[in-house]
């Protein structure tokens, strides 16, 4: 199996690098970010929960990602990222 190539978009990066900065944990916010990658590189309609048609979300604490999948193209767009509790 093809392993889908993660693209975070400009908001969810911008997002991501504002939560790092902010952070005492930055060791954490990196870890949770790389295993979103690699959760996400296979079967990422399978992964998360559906929030609404098309958008999906995964938590891997510290943080909870927004993405969609573009099977067609092999490719997962990470749309917007929070920090959880």
């Amino acid at each position: 199996m093809t392993p889908f190539t993660i693209v975070w978009l400009p908001d969810a990066e911008d997002q991501l690098a504002a939560l790092w900065l902010q952070a005492r944990d930055r060791g954490d916010i990196s870890a949770a970010q790389s295993r979103i990658d690699a959760e996400l590189a296979f079967d990422p309609a399978k992964k998360g929960a559906p929030v609404a048609e098309g958008l999906r979300q995964v938590t891997v604490a510290p943080l909870k990602a927004f993405y969609e999948v573009h099977e067609s193209e092999s490719k997962v767009e990470v749309t917007a990222v929070t920090r959880v509790p």
